[in-house]
């Protein structure tokens, strides 16, 4: 996603376009909490810390051109979290409620019988633990109409196998999402009730709001994972369509990254560390192997083998000796001007 992004942001600057480019980190989360408990730290907080700096020396060594980085534990989040709350609720658009359902703590999201495969999450193949709780509820079915106008636009969400995803989904019919989770001193109080804290996808969201100037909404461009386009197609514009913001101008989706046609698993030990190989390689190398060997929007392998061929047939061989040859001629008949 990230390098997507930085690719893209350059390319406008070049064009002399007014470019605002924003990253950061979404740590008001169960797996924040589940995380941090793992690895030892007593202080939930000094490990989002720890884990911030690490992500920006990853971005460093990429050579990722971000303006802007927000966490969502920072106090200007918080505010913009707090004042836009208060706005859909004054609106009429939040109530309190009962819910059952299955929860994923890895989605951080309740999924239905027909989201499960054998019963499990398809994505991180766990049983959904059975939750039953009072909370907080978003009226996102009152915004059904306005949301299915919206993404049926042509060009909002790219590729157009996931906006027809979307559209068959909101066809479907929406139901009012549940908005907060019983406080487990973690996350940010509910403004009306600090017996619970904002469900993470409603708080994170915002980030967008909050980590920008003003000026730069609404968003010219979201890039997200397939896995997270629900809440960003159909929760994100509902309640920005009940606080009154404009909508975001257009979606990038993508796919996921396998590695040697496996999926990515810590269990399989087959996890890429950016780092590594953009100090055997360079960072420039990773940059164009994965711009130039995935299809955007669609699922892409990742394999070192094939990493190392771009780099000596491609940017050695054909660019390296383009650039050779262009600039030597330049220098010997053109006195380098």
């Amino acid at each position: 996603t990230t390098i997507v992004a930085d690719v893209l942001a350059r390319w406008h600057r070049l064009r002399g376009d007014d470019v605002f480019f924003l990253t950061g980190q979404d740590e008001n989360s169960v797996k924040t909490v589940q995380a941090a408990r793992e690895r030892g730290f007593e202080d939930i907080q000094k490990y989002a810390d720890e884990m911030a700096e690490n992500w920006k020396k990853v971005w460093k060594v990429l050579n990722i051109s971000n303006d802007g980085f927000i966490r969502t534990t920072e106090d200007r989040h918080k505010r913009t979290v707090k004042d836009f709350f208060t706005r859909v609720y004054e609106r009429g658009d939040i109530y309190k409620g009962k819910y059952e359902g299955r929860y994923c703590e890895g989605c951080e999201a309740f999924l239905t019988e027909s989201d499960l495969v054998d019963g499990k999450c398809p994505l991180h193949k766990k049983v959904p633990k059975l939750v039953k709780e009072e909370n907080y509820f978003f009226k996102l079915s009152k915004y059904q109409d306005k949301i299915l106008k919206y993404v049926e636009k042509p060009d909002v969400i790219q590729p157009s196998s996931r906006r027809s995803e979307i559209i068959s989904f909101v066809k479907g019919g929406l139901r009012d999402t549940s908005i907060s989770r019983p406080n487990v001193g973690w996350g940010i109080p509910l403004p009306v009730d600090p017996k619970n804290v904002l469900w993470v996808w409603f708080d994170a969201l915002l980030n967008y709001i909050s980590g920008a100037d003003g000026k730069y909404w609404p968003a010219d461009l979201h890039i997200v994972g397939k896995d997270i386009l629900r809440f960003h197609c159909i929760i994100w514009p509902g309640i920005l369509l009940s606080a009154g913001y404009k909508l975001p101008k257009k979606f990038l989706v993508h796919g996921f990254l396998t590695v040697d046609g496996q999926k990515i698993s810590k269990s399989l030990g087959n996890v890429i560390d950016p780092v590594y190989l953009a100090e055997k390689y360079s960072s420039d190398a990773v940059r164009y192997f994965l711009i130039r060997d995935i299809p955007l929007g669609e699922d892409g392998d990742f394999s070192e083998g094939v990493l190392i061929t771009r780099l000596n047939d491609e940017l050695a061989d054909i660019l390296g000796n383009l650039i050779h040859r262009v600039l030597s001629f330049i220098y010997s008949k053109f006195k380098g001007e």
